[in-house]
């Protein structure tokens, strides 16, 4: 059935107060025939945004045997937010500002000349009800079919030398909203105007929740993909973490309405993905190489004292007393495909607020203890409902909430980076470490 059948293709989700998971779902949401999912060709280096003149040269580069589609099979379900409101109406369009920082030199990129947001791979160039992308030139496309790939060529004696790790940069949960991203990495000279790696050996962490919610979830998917590709070659590095949402919409893909014991009745993931942001749009542009990327995601890293994580919880310990073997059995659990295993680990992931009261310091001296470091930095649980400052949805004067920056709190153990940008807050681009 085809996934996120019978909702608008673009609607921001509200944000609820209350996260816990109730009991629901107690019928499998139906909908239409399921559309397979398309063999892919390339790895984690991004799929081609817009539509393009075919290459015959880049063509020939790209073909490789397709991976086959991962098994379709039972479903979980996640928690539920509200029946979704209609979107006011898309944010007006962002032109991020030219990166302020000197920009190193930059592998060789063979561009497009069709025009198009980086990232923005909307299918047949029609973009989403509500949402216009940001006319750019689209870099190094080529379009082959359903596996289409983007090819980033290097010149080895143009790679900067090593002289250790360049700069540790996070960046919050995006949650489909692209142009804002965009926006962000280039204020911080991350990208530039065209939005291709511009930081040479500087290293990038995504802490996770790229979908939902908002406009373009596989855009930024898209884009990350490159910008991990644009780093490597410039001497620095882009990665990402494996947020809750990764884990609903490998679900809500792999399982669809097959039903779940949720432990407070039957579930499904199907269910649980549309209740919570999922849009139509990110499922029908989803491919194998998209499912592939999220399912290899690491759960936890060390960086430069930083233990990075996507959700404030101290479930990770269920998994691993190691940060290694938490990886592990997160993508054991993934590649067995069974159902209930996932919907537990989703489940897992979605708990939060561990560092908030007054067991916060010792929760997170827990996790820092078993995995190293001296700071938790997390997304997954947006600041203003951390600091009990709840905003709407529709940015009424004075319910916008106020977000300037990361959160800093649990005595100073913990960082806070989700700055709500679904409720009208801001998504955070920060440099580590922070100076209070």
């Amino acid at each position: 059935m085809t996934q996120g059948a019978g909702q608008g293709p673009v609607v921001r989700t509200a944000t609820l107060r209350d996260f816990r998971v109730p009991p629901y779902a107690q019928v499998p949401v139906q909908s239409e025939e399921p559309q397979p999912a398309a063999p892919q060709q390339h790895a984690p280096q991004h799929h081609a945004p817009q539509p393009q003149a075919p290459q015959p040269q880049a063509q020939a580069q790209q073909r490789q045997a397709p991976q086959p589609a991962a098994p379709q099979q039972h479903a979980p379900q996640h928690h539920a937010p509200q029946p979704q409101a209609p979107q006011p109406q898309a944010r007006a369009q962002q032109s991020p500002p030219e990166a302020q920082r000197p920009q190193p030199r930059q592998p060789q990129v063979q561009q497009s000349t069709e025009s198009g947001h980086p990232g923005n791979a909307v299918p047949d160039g029609e973009a989403p009800d509500g949402y216009t992308p940001t006319a750019r030139d689209l870099p190094v496309i080529s379009r082959g079919g359903p596996g289409d790939t983007v090819q980033v060529q290097i010149n080895p004696s143009e790679m900067p030398a090593a002289d250790g790790p360049g700069p540790l940069f996070v960046v919050g949960d995006v949650h489909g909203y692209l142009d804002e991203l965009l926006a962000a990495l280039t204020e911080q000279g991350l990208i530039d105007a065209e939005g291709q790696w511009a930081a040479g050996n500087a290293r990038l962490w995504f802490l996770g929740d790229f979908t939902d919610r908002g406009p373009d979830g596989i855009g930024v998917i898209d884009l990350v993909m490159r910008l991990s590709a644009e780093a490597a070659a410039a001497g620095g590095y882009c990665k990402a973490l494996m947020g809750n949402h990764e884990l609903l919409l490998l679900g809500a893909k792999r399982f669809g309405d097959t039903p779940v014991n949720s432990g407070a009745g039957t579930a499904t993931f199907q269910a649980a993905w549309l209740l919570n942001g999922g849009q139509k749009s990110d499922m029908d542009r989803l491919q194998e190489v998209h499912l592939q990327w999220m399912a290899r995601l690491d759960a936890i890293e060390l960086e430069d004292e930083h233990l990075l994580m996507h959700s404030d919880t101290t479930a990770y310990l269920d998994y691993g007393d190691s940060i290694e073997a938490v990886n592990d059995t997160v993508r054991e659990t993934l590649t067995r495909n069974d159902a209930d295993e996932c919907w537990d680990l989703f489940r897992k992931f979605t708990k939060r607020f561990a560092f908030r009261d007054d067991g916060g310091p010792q929760a997170v001296r827990e996790l820092l203890s078993a995995y190293g470091g001296r700071r938790v930095v997390h997304g997954h649980s947006p600041i203003p409902y951390l600091l009990g400052e709840v905003g709407t949805e529709d940015g009424e004067d004075g319910a916008r909430p106020v977000v300037e920056g990361p959160h800093v709190y649990a005595d100073e153990l913990a960082i806070a980076m989700d700055g709500g940008v679904t409720m009208a807050g801001k998504l955070l681009v920060v440099e580590l470490p922070l100076h209070n």
